[in-house]
């Protein structure tokens, strides 16, 4: 059984499907952290500006962004880059998690600036060893 810190660190996950949250979050409460769940780029953008998160789990493929009536693509490629524009990861790692191909998603992920990729589904062994790694002080 993992022993829970005073202080546990908050992450933060970006997923707009509902299972994966679920699972990604209770796999990461036992293993002792904080998270928060959300499955809309925009309030993932004001989450990690108002609490600066300790690490982002974050999805790349997310559906046609309808508040911008264009139907306009936002996906976790691009609001990677926009928190990297804006100066809001510095010293946030981010671990990208798809279930796109691996040989092309992988690369394209950590050139982006992500710390680390995962596969879904994501082995509950493989996600905890990333995370604590990542987290390592």
């Amino acid at each position: 059984m993992n022993e829970t810190p005073a202080n546990p660190a908050k992450i933060l996950v970006i997923d707009d499907n509902a299972i994966i949250q679920r699972t990604v979050q209770l796999a990461l409460q036992e293993l002792g952290y904080q998270t928060v769940v959300t499955g809309e780029i925009a309030e993932a953008l004001n989450f990690v500006r108002r609490e600066k998160p300790a690490l982002i789990l974050l999805d790349i493929n997310f559906p046609p962004d309808s508040a911008t009536f264009s139907g306009g693509l936002r996906d976790g490629f691009w609001a990677l880059e926009w928190m990297r524009y804006l100066g809001e990861l510095e010293g946030v790692p981010v671990i990208v998690i798809s279930g796109d191909d691996p040989i092309a998603a992988k690369p394209r992920a950590l050139a982006a600036g992500a710390r680390a990729y995962l596969h879904k589904p994501i082995r509950k062994d493989e996600l905890a060893a990333t995370v604590a790694e990542l987290l390592k002080k």
